[in-house]
């Protein structure tokens, strides 16, 4: 039977923690290393929701996109993340969490961006080996407004905020969560529009300025589409564990 460190060094194959940005933090963060595993709950966040709903389906290890905790000082029942760890710890379960190592990695966060964004060959926004953000050519020029459809339905969001700078689509970028600060880099490398999340004011302001498209998918909805991914890879070598994905976290920020 695998254990919680089979399932982490197998995700580790597929997006190596070293491969991280600096600030980060993943890896196997709570629990036990030699735990036997045969139920998964995966979710891009372990809010106390997701882990209430684990326990109640007898999963052993939560996998998630964003890590628990950064730069954690103690574990205290007072505290948010403190009565997170304790619970996954009263609950014998464990939590994986591969945050920008998988916005990085082939078949990740970004290249599963764009791919539903229509992208038919990817190449990385900047020259590195470990960058995040992708962009590249959709199949055929599109309205821009066509083109909200597509994404407002391939992210399964149930609005975007966008600027319409005027020019129809065919070179895209696309960076999952918050990719305000790479917007010059998509100007940069020709782009006519730009899809990422968590963007401010200003941001809309330039991008018009500088005749770019510009469409703010959401955080959640431009990175849940790793957590599928996250359930294929373990059902392709741990065909015996069940993986869940969580039914209870979706996207976070609603609008009335």
């Amino acid at each position: 039977m695998a254990t919680v460190k089979d399932i982490f060094n197998n995700l580790n194959d597929w997006a190596p923690v070293e491969t991280k940005m600096d600030f980060d933090n993943v890896g196997h963060l709570v629990g036990f290393e030699n735990a036997e595993v045969t139920r998964i709950l995966t979710a891009l966040d372990i809010t106390d929701e997701v882990i209430d709903e684990a326990a109640e389906a007898g999963a052993q290890l939560i996998v998630s996109h964003h890590p628990m905790f950064f730069g954690l000082k103690n574990v205290v029942d007072s505290d948010i993340k403190g009565r997170k760890i304790i619970k996954l710890i009263q609950n014998n379960m464990s939590a994986i969490c591969m945050h920008t190592n998988l916005d990085a990695a082939e078949g990740g966060v970004n290249t599963l961006l764009a791919s539903a964004c229509g992208i038919t060959e990817p190449a990385k926004l900047y020259d590195e080996p470990n960058s995040i953000g992708c962009y590249g050519e959709i199949g055929e020029e599109t309205d821009f407004f066509d083109y909200l459809k597509t994404v407002k339905h391939a992210l399964g969001t149930s609005t975007l905020r966008y600027v319409y700078a005027g020019k129809p689509v065919k070179k895209v970028a696309v960076l999952g969560g918050s990719g305000g600060d790479d917007m010059m880099r998509a100007i940069e490398l020709g782009c006519d529009t730009y899809v990422t999340a968590d963007l401010k004011y200003h941001k809309f302001l330039d991008a018009k300025e500088y005749g770019l498209n510009l469409i703010d998918g959401d955080h959640f909805c431009t990175e849940n589409l790793v957590v599928p991914a996250i359930k294929l890879r373990i059902n392709e070598y741990f065909p015996e564990i069940q993986v869940i994905i969580s039914q209870r976290h979706r996207q976070t920020v609603q609008f009335f």
